[in-house]
């Protein structure tokens, strides 16, 4: 008999090789394989959609119960961790730009934002007469809005108006306190109060979720009267009559406007000292001037000069506005408060920083437009503002020039009427000097309209150095501002 295997028991076919026969074996276990991972790829992938879609659908878990009552933004982050773990980094700034001093019982602080005016004498002389001349610091985090203003020479060695809260502190509470619920009653009592006592009957606390969220539905919302108004008033130049922000706005509007409650010029109306926004006839810094002069405002009698100068404030919006970005659209909270990714939600970074403060902000925003890398980014970034400092400095020196020849020329017999055509030119050229170093983007919000408002100021500058000298400089070709010599308000 012989021992060679046959097909009854290799399971062969006649003339079929060992190799094939294990591949014959091998492909339904493949095969098997192949779909069991597909099967597995599938049902983490359904359950992926279907974890996300409920996350969209119930973006946040609510574990307290918020209301117009819960102003402190810690509670708040109960709900909403996420944000308010970036909130809390609005504390931080650069070491590069802290100012170390002393802590004393008096004021607490270990180290402030660097002083302005030590760094730029210019401004000392600009301010001469008023309160900045003795106390203006770089900006810093949201987290210290309350306690520097309290604490700056400017509130300690002056009187100022509770009209000053409505930037510096987060405002429902302290409007319905005063109003014993009445909010419009509230502001009214807020504005001609002086800030001192303000302080000492409210407690006062940094600006936090309550004023630029509905605590319901976490919408967007406007809690300044100022804006509501002056949004109307602006509007309402651009042919849009009865403009309701709360009702009108678009979604993408109001990630600008909630910052515009703040980051905006403004002046205090009136004996009742009512904050009010000068955008009757438009938002560009002459409009202001235009609108100031109309009204007879002034801020205050410049020391060195006596003109009658104006005080702009942080026209961040109104600049913006004038810009690039915001004809595209682009936002304060795209560029300060960038989205993050947290599963099927995206998150706001409530930091509200610079994008150039990392790699990481600039990719978060800017490069969500601009294909380029980090580094030319804020190259560009750079460059602009250089440019911005070059033009600043020129224009800076040519108001510094005008001030000083003006003290001068009132002790060698100038004629009055030379005296006061100068005093109407520094009223002008100071205002927008000022407009331009109290924004607070070195050129980058509107860098175009930036360099031209300063070419403005060596112009007006200029001008009244000649018309001191007796030169008439009224029909030489200048900016539709200066043209014709302004007039000082009585």
């Amino acid at each position: 008999m012989s021992n060679e295997p046959t097909e009854q028991t290799t399971g062969k076919t006649a003339g079929e090789t060992p190799v094939a026969g294990r591949r014959r074996i091998g492909l339904p276990i493949a095969v098997l394989a192949v779909c069991t991972v597909a099967a597995i790829a599938i049902t983490w992938l359904l359950t992926t959609i279907f974890t996300h879609k409920q996350e969209y659908k119930s973006p946040f878990t609510e574990v307290v119960t918020i209301d117009e009552t819960v102003v402190d933004p810690a509670v708040w982050g109960r709900n909403f961790p996420l944000q308010y773990e970036s909130y809390k980094l609005t504390a931080e700034m650069p070491e590069s730009e802290k100012a170390y001093r002393t802590p004393t019982e008096a004021d607490p602080r270990t180290f402030t934002a660097k002083s302005k005016i030590e760094a730029d004498p210019r401004l000392v002389t600009m301010w001469q007469g008023y309160a900045f001349s003795v106390d203006y610091r770089e900006p810093r985090g949201h987290e210290w809005m309350t306690l520097d203003q309290q604490l700056t020479r400017r509130m300690l060695e002056f009187k100022q108006p509770g009209a000053c809260a409505n930037c510096h502190v987060s405002l429902p509470a302290v409007v319905r306190q005063l109003g014993n619920g009445d909010e419009a009653a509230g502001w009214a009592a807020m504005n001609k109060m002086p800030y001192k006592e303000l302080d000492a009957q409210t407690e006062l606390h940094p600006v936090a979720c309550i004023d630029c969220h509905e605590p319901t539905t976490m919408k967007l919302r406007i809690t300044r009267p100022a804006f509501i108004e002056g949004i109307k008033e602006y509007k309402a130049s651009q042919g849009i009559k009865d403009y309701d922000v709360t009702k009108d706005a678009t979604t993408q509007e109001m990630r600008a406007f909630v910052c515009a409650q703040c980051h905006v010029e403004y002046y205090f109306k009136g004996d009742e000292k009512t904050l009010t926004f000068p955008w009757d006839k438009g938002l560009t810094v002459n409009n202001a001037i235009e609108y100031y002069d109309e009204v007879g405002f002034t801020d205050f009698t410049h020391k060195l000069t006596g003109a009658k100068a104006l005080k702009a404030q942080h026209p961040d919006f109104e600049t913006w506005n004038q810009g690039v970005h915001a004809r595209a659209g682009v936002t304060c909270a795209d560029c300060h408060m960038a989205y993050k990714r947290d599963g099927a939600s995206k998150v706001t970074d409530h930091q509200i920083a610079s994008p150039m403060r990392s790699d990481e902000t600039v990719n978060a925003t800017c490069l969500t437009c601009h294909h380029t890398t980090e580094a030319e980014m804020k190259g560009r970034v750079e460059q602009i503002h250089t440019r911005y400092d070059e033009a600043k400095d020129i224009s800076f020196n040519a108001l510094d020039m005008l001030i000083r020849d003006i003290e001068a020329a009132q002790a060698n017999g100038t004629p009055d009427a030379q005296l006061d055509a100068a005093r109407a030119y520094q009223r002008n050229a100071q205002y927008i000097m000022d407009y331009s170093v109290s924004e607070n983007s070195r050129g980058f919000h509107a860098p175009g309209y930036s360099i031209s408002i300063l070419n403005q100021v060596t112009d007006l500058s200029r001008r009244g150095q000649l018309v001191l000298r007796g030169v008439d400089v009224t029909n030489t070709p200048g900016p539709v501002s200066s043209a014709t010599p302004p007039t000082t308000p009585a």
